[in-house]
This record gives structure tokens, sequence and C-alpha cells, in this order.
């Protein structure tokens, strides 16, 4: 889905200030409510925007130790270890992926010694074969979407 730049505008306002109303956001942005509900539902259903809900910071929830683990499936195992996977509050993330190893998953953990647990917890069935775990040490670019948004719009 492409979008234009009242698309991105949308988009960055509701990212710096997701509690906006529709009526406030069609007012700073310069058009009519009725514009700005539309492309905001276009935008919801081309799955651009999937959702509003609160950012958690895993640290605050004292989970401060964030990780990379790659893991290595045997054939015909994926859906079962996403099955088990998706059991293990501390998986953040599951990506499956070519390269080295098939599926890369982000982590947290309480402490260095709590990782050997989640670890042990995620490597701890059968379909898993090795894994690969890197401890984050800082993470100087998170994630951000807006950059992209602006770009996108431009184009």
């Amino acid at each position: 889905m492409s979008i234009d730049r009242l698309d991105g505008r949308l988009i960055e306002l509701l990212a710096e200030e997701p509690r906006i109303g529709i009526l406030e956001a069609s007012r700073r942005l310069g058009v009519a409510r009725g514009t700005a509900q539309a492309r905001l539902d276009r935008l919801q259903a081309g799955g651009v925007i999937k959702g509003f809900g609160p950012q958690v910071d895993p640290a605050a929830l004292g989970y401060p130790v964030t990780a990379f683990a790659t893991l290595e499936i045997k054939q015909g195992q994926g859906a079962d270890v996403r099955s088990h996977l998706s059991t293990v509050p501390e998986v953040l993330e599951l990506h499956t992926t070519t390269g080295h190893g098939d599926m890369l998953c982000r982590l947290v953990a309480r402490s260095n010694a709590d990782l050997q647990r989640v670890i042990d917890r995620v490597v701890g069935f059968d379909g898993i074969v090795r894994a690969s775990t890197a401890i984050v040490m800082e993470n100087p670019v998170p994630l951000r979407i807006i950059p992209l948004v602006k770009q996108a719009a431009d184009d």
C-alpha cells in the first residue's frame, strides 16, 4: 500500500501523540474530520496501522537483559517449535530466517543468570537442534518507524 504526505503526517502525529482524538488530529493537519477519519480507516484496513496499544519497556517491568537467539530447527518441526516458543513469555519476537539459522528470537530476562533459565526453556524442546545466543549490550537505534514513514510518503 502506498501512502502520501497527508497519510505520513497523520501516522507521525499518531505516533507522537497516540491518545489524540481524530477531531484534534484533523485540526492540526488542517483537513476535515471526515478526511482524517477516512485516511485513518484506510491505513488500518491496509494494515499500515496495526494498533494503538501502549509501548511497554521490558526493562521497566524488571527484564533489563535482552538477547537474540538464532535457532537451528529439525526438518519438519517448524510449526511445533513456533507453538513451543509462543508459550515462553520472555520470547518477545520470533522470525523465520534464511542463512545460518532457521529462526531468530528476541528474548528478555531479569538478569544474565536468569537468561540461562530462559535459554534452557527455549531450547528444551526436541525440535530445536542448536541455539546461538548474543546478549545486547546497548540499543543505540531503538525500533523506529517514522523515518521509514517519511520516506514512503515522499516516494
